[in-house]
């Protein structure tokens, strides 16, 4: 059996891309220190923020490698994606993240031959579990990207008895009921990480404990001064970060996709420059730049 113990705040880092749209990992010692620094225990390679299906598997290889010899320096769990792609490539990554040393592992659903019932789901992870059989896996359930909506409590219950190296959930998806529902499937045994940014707050006075958010990437202090403010049943002080982060999401998805707006966040409000998101993801213009920057001076976030 193996096992998650890794909980808290754990950032979905970004792939920095060159001018060239080349991937610049001499970047990633420094991100991992920043994160470190503010309090970020965890980093996700190659989630939905990194871009990883804009990737070929070579470059998730380096970049993943890269990662790997910086959080021996930080100290940070390191979990990997390793879905998005054809199941032999899915198999391959996953091999190659065991054999490098990663905490733990991370699966989107099979994006194509999608599944439809619980089952179908579980016997997709299974082999990918088998792949890396050594390596606690997670399950990346995001609907609205992956158009896989099947009942989290219902996967928690039935993979805990038919995966060994099952070990829980990102859930990023706005029903709230349902993450809770996954947490208590198995008396709170199995991490779910929440990857809703809005909904910090109202997850935490819930019982939720651990976040895969891409605002932890550039304002991590928001997070840790939500759940420190609803540990010590400061509620209302809790209610008011979370709307100011909520505020800073708007202004920065206001004019494109959330991947490379949040990227451009990224690099209006930290030292780290991870630079432009790849196509067929379409960049802000300099206009939508400087609006959000301008914008963004108007509210105050912890």
């Amino acid at each position: 059996m193996v096992f998650l113990k890794f909980r808290g705040l754990c950032a979905p880092v970004f792939t920095a891309f060159r001018n060239d749209m080349s991937i610049d990992v001499n970047i990633i010692p420094r991100y991992a220190q920043f994160l470190a620094d503010n309090g970020v225990g965890g980093v996700l390679v190659h989630g939905s923020s990194g871009e990883s299906m804009s990737m070929n598997v070579q470059e998730r290889k380096s970049a993943l490698e890269e990662w790997s010899k910086a959080v021996k320096t930080t100290k940070q769990h390191l979990m990997v994606q390793v879905g998005g792609c054809p199941l032999p490539d899915v198999i391959e990554l996953a091999k190659h993240a065991e054999s490098i040393g990663v905490d733990s592992l991370l699966c989107l659903p099979e994006l194509y031959f999608r599944p439809t019932a619980t089952r179908q789901l579980i016997n997709y992870l299974r082999i990918v579990g088998e792949a890396a059989p050594k390596t606690p896996l997670l399950y990346y359930h995001i609907p609205a990207w992956s158009g896989v909506n099947l009942n989290m409590a219902t996967l928690m219950k039935e993979a805990a008895t038919e995966l060994p190296t099952f070990q829980g959930i990102k859930y990023s998806t706005v029903d709230l009921e349902g993450g809770i529902a996954a947490l208590e499937a198995n008396k709170g045994k199995y991490a779910v990480f929440l990857g809703t940014n809005k909904m910090m707050a109202a997850a935490c006075a819930m019982g939720i404990d651990s976040f895969i958010a891409t605002t932890l990437n550039f304002l991590p202090q928001s997070a840790s001064s939500i759940m420190k403010a609803v540990q010590e049943s400061r509620i209302e002080e809790a209610r008011s970060i979370q709307e100011q982060l909520t505020s800073a999401c708007s202004i920065i998805t206001k004019n494109g996709h959330w991947v490379p707006t949040m990227k451009t966040a990224m690099n209006l409000v930290t030292p780290i420059n991870v630079g432009k998101s790849r196509p067929p993801l379409d960049n802000l213009t300099e206009t939508q730049e400087k609006e959000m920057r301008d914008s963004l001076k108007t509210i105050s976030v912890v």
